[in-house]
């Protein structure tokens, strides 16, 4: 199709969408918004959710909360910075009680969203996120344990880093990784749309995209990391470094009995201890990786390897053809 047909059929279609919302020579507003209000057909987008009492999570609300956090796990570094230790306990209780209260309505508002919590009553809903909001403060020591490691494995694993006050300053990685580790925390414990919305910040702000259902060990590192792709059923153990481009993705999909992808079952790499993927692999399917392997940069991978392998880019052209 040549532009100018296709700038015809687009002229075309404005005059018919003029012609349904303008009367005379004014803009017919009401008519406009009905239509905006009007659900699509052949999505499953169901305009009733937006109602008061089933609000969706604010995005504004959750990157607070996030930046919140990241204040009281690294303290000093973010947030406010003018801290000495007479006044440390004061500033994160002060903290840690305002993520306590907007983290509990953050909470409600998505599970009044979620569907599996539909028939569930308010007070109930009000009850639950205040369990959850309380469980997840109590495992904010475990998470900061786990990036404080994730902040040494950068630092020895990179010779350009002068010291780790600059990783946890200026490293994408770490900044990915930390909005990973709270966001799988409160997908464990059953909190809708918000986890995803928490790595979403990260994969905006660093080119990093880490499913919060992905689960991976200790001592994470992820060296540069634009363009790195890790899935949400993808399993990864303790000492693996991950360079930019890399893809931890599927293979392709299971489908149900009216064509829909089947979701949640397993379809992601398992990528065991001390295992390092250099810039531009990509590893499809549930395959494993194992133990103390080095994949090489701009391998494509859809089978396993055993441990301690040594696979590059040539290695792998020859195992296809």
């Amino acid at each position: 199709m040549t532009r100018k047909n296709t700038n015809k059929k687009m002229e075309k279609a404005v005059e018919i969408q003029e012609k349904q919302h303008v009367r005379g020579d004014k803009l017919d507003i009401n008519n406009l918004v009905a239509s905006l209000c009007n659900p699509v057909a052949g999505t499953i987008t169901d305009v009733k959710k937006w109602a008061a009492e089933q609000a969706l999570p604010s995005r504004q609300a959750v990157a607070e909360i996030i930046e919140t956090l990241r204040s009281v796990i690294f303290p000093g570094y973010f947030g406010f910075s003018d801290l000495q230790e007479e006044n440390l306990q004061f500033h994160i209780g002060y903290q840690l009680d305002q993520i306590r209260r907007i983290l509990r309505g953050q909470i409600k508002r998505g599970l009044c969203f979620s569907a599996e919590s539909g028939c569930e009553s308010m007070a109930k809903r009000d009850k639950k996120a205040a369990e959850i909001t309380d469980i997840f403060l109590c495992g904010l020591p475990e998470i900061k344990r786990l990036l404080m490691l994730d902040v040494m494995a950068s630092y020895d694993g990179d010779p350009a880093a002068e010291n780790s006050d600059e990783v946890i300053f200026c490293y994408p990685g770490i900044l990915a990784i930390t909005n990973y580790r709270l966001a799988h925390a409160l997908s464990i414990l059953g909190v809708p749309i918000i986890p995803r919305m928490i790595t979403e910040v990260a994969h905006s702000a660093t080119g990093i995209d880490i499913h919060p259902g992905a689960v991976i060990g200790e001592s994470f590192f992820i060296d540069h990391g634009t363009g790195i792709v890790i899935g949400e059923t993808c399993i990864i153990g303790k000492h693996v470094r991950i360079y930019q481009g890399v893809t931890l993705g599927a293979k392709s999909f299971h489908l149900d009995g009216s064509g829909n992808p089947v979701r949640g079952i397993p379809r992601h790499p398992i990528v065991e201890d001390d295992v390092t993927i250099y810039s531009g692999a990509t590893i499809l399917g549930r395959v494993t990786i194992g133990k103390g392997s080095v994949i090489g940069g701009n391998v494509w991978l859809v089978e396993s390897v055993p441990p301690g392998s040594r696979l590059t880019q040539t290695q792998s052209r020859e195992e296809d053809s």
